[in-house]
């Protein structure tokens, strides 16, 4: 197997974004090749801790030794970053200064022609990052419905011609399985106009990257972990996304946007009673995408969107208050919030009471 090779995507954009310290914790959940990671290693120069992350195995192994010549103050995990609080637990670690999230497939794992991530390579659809899990680009080709397929293809592929391609590939299992990435690019190629093919991407660019991204749960994962890791991060510390869809980077958007709220309870309703506290300063309003430079040598960055946020200082119940009967000058009334914000009437009250 050759060398895993990965060009990390805005790299200088990210490294600054993560504001680096020594004697900090910082967790990498798609660790790769350790692109980004052996800068944030140089960084600790000696101190804190880097945690990573890969469901890759090879990606993983490629990485430890690529650390290993850096330095030793990191731990490594083979699984999906879905489980990273479990990570974090079993090494005695509630909580990180620093988090990444590298989404998508890595360079090499398109460029491993085996996988079944490329539609230039003839291979077994599988498309599985972790080879451990059991459904494969082919199951679900093979055993989806019309309808569902073409659901799939539109929404995780943004396919105008969903529906269509639906239609051969089913017309085309009755017949055979269909079993590698040749196979369906060909049913693929069938099915679009030569017309509509000419000048645009591959045919299939759009098909694979649907199959990928439902094979993995991709952004069920990212869904089910996101505001877990946001909650992860001590007071200071910060996440950076890197997304390479439209609907990956819309749910780093909108989870950023929520924990930025101070307040969820309908427009209508005059007084809060959610009691939500924002969490976070998003640092990028508009998300980072890479120079011109950079697409200059490495073209897989042209999708790729950066988002950033940091933790904020947010008190718990029993903090709140114990701070408001700090502030409530006039015990008598029992209103600590109303004390606080309308002394004059609080004072009032205390006289008429004397």
């Amino acid at each position: 197997m050759t060398s895993f090779e990965h060009i990390p995507v805005l790299f200088d954009e990210t490294i600054e974004g993560l504001n680096i310290r020594e004697n900090h914790i910082y967790m990498d959940c798609t660790i790769g090749g350790a692109g980004h990671s052996s800068e944030i290693l140089k960084r600790l120069n000696g101190t804190g801790l880097l945690v990573g992350i890969d469901q890759d195995e090879f990606a993983l192994s490629s990485s430890e030794k690529r650390l290993k010549e850096i330095g030793d103050n990191f731990k490594l995990f083979n699984n999906n970053f879905e489980f990273f609080k479990e990570n974090l637990n079993s090494i005695g670690i509630s909580r990180v200064d620093g988090i990444l999230l590298d989404l998508g497939v890595s360079s090499h794992q398109f460029d491993e022609g085996s996988r079944g991530f490329s539609y230039n390579y003839d291979a077994p659809l599988d498309m599985r990052m972790n080879k451990s899990t059991i459904i494969t680009a082919k199951d679900i080709v093979n055993t989806y419905s019309k309808e569902a397929l073409t659901k799939l293809f539109y929404e995780y592929g943004e396919e105008r011609w969903s529906k269509r391609i639906a239609e051969f590939i089913v017309k085309a299992r009755d017949v055979k399985t269909i079993e590698t990435t040749f196979e369906l690019v060909d049913i693929i190629k069938a099915t679009i106009p030569k017309a509509a093919r000419s000048g645009g991407p591959h045919p299939a660019k759009r098909i694979f990257q649907a199959l990928r991204i439902e094979t993995n749960d991709e952004l069920g994962v990212l869904r089910r972990s996101l505001g877990d890791m946001i909650e992860s991060l001590n007071p200071g510390g910060r996440i950076c996304v890197i997304s390479f869809h439209s609907l990956e980077d819309r749910i780093v958007k909108d989870t950023f946007k929520y924990y930025y709220l101070d307040c969820i309870c309908p427009p209508e309703v005059p007084i809060c009673t959610c009691d939500k506290k924002r969490e976070i300063e998003i640092i990028t309003r508009k998300p980072i995408t890479a120079s011109k430079e950079e697409l200059s040598v490495n073209n897989r960055a042209h999708s790729a969107k950066l988002r950033i946020a940091e933790k904020l200082e947010v008190w718990n119940e029993k903090e709140k208050k114990k701070n408001n009967k700090k502030k409530n000058k006039y015990p008598s009334c029992t209103n600590s919030f109303y004390c606080y914000n309308i002394n004059w009437n609080c004072f009032n009250f205390k006289i008429s009471n004397n």
